[in-house]
């Protein structure tokens, strides 16, 4: 059986979600990566947001949308930067309205409730949701997320079998897929000598 040797995205951020902080700002990146915009960018603006200090729903209000566009196009993110910054400064003023993540989980009242409350964000549909709590689980009670396809595809690939090992190794199979599956990089998958590039 192959191992699935690659960093998750919030390890290669260096983010404990052990912490709320650290959990607000996985969230703040899941917003970036749920765009249909490259990793490497999303990646890259929330390292330009982690410079600048704009790591939390009252920073984000304070540096208002303006300094928010020149973050994001700074990070490459020039695509969707007007409608992201719309977006971050309407989901931080409910955040704070609401009493935050760590209260929105609390409120949930199962794991398909806590997607339907996260889903009621402007702009955070169920790719972004899944995005988000696929790395909490084991630290959130309610964050259980539905497998995602491509999880599913790769640990098949991969000869990963079984529902709860594939949902322990969703975040590293997804970005398998994403970064090496779905670009064809097969020759320089950390994980080649598990499938050797073999489809199915």
């Amino acid at each position: 059986m192959a191992r699935v040797p690659l960093r998750s995205y919030p390890e290669e951020l260096g983010l404990d979600l052990r912490k709320p902080g650290d959990r607000f700002k996985w969230f703040l990146a899941s917003l970036l990566f749920g765009r249909r915009i490259s990793a490497g960018i999303a990646l890259r603006t929330f390292r330009e947001f982690e410079r600048r200090g704009y790591t939390s729903p009252g920073r984000i209000l304070e540096a208002g949308w303006a300094r928010l566009v020149r973050a994001l196009d700074e990070g490459g993110y020039v695509r969707y930067d007007f409608s992201t910054a719309d977006r971050l400064l309407e989901i931080c003023r409910r955040l704070k309205e609401e009493g935050g993540l760590e209260r929105l989980h609390a409120s949930a009242a199962d794991p398909e409730d806590l997607m339907r409350k996260l889903q009621e964000f402007r702009g955070i549909g169920p790719t972004t949701a899944c995005i988000f709590l696929r790395e909490l689980r084991g630290i959130w009670e309610k964050a259980d997320p539905p497998l995602s396809p491509l999880a599913r595809e790769v640990a098949g690939r991969l000869g990963i079998r079984g529902e709860g090992r594939m949902k322990g190794l969703e975040p590293r199979l997804v970005r398998l897929g994403l970064e090496y599956c779905r670009r064809k990089r097969c020759t320089s998958c950390p994980a080649s000598g598990g499938c050797g590039g073999k489809k199915g």
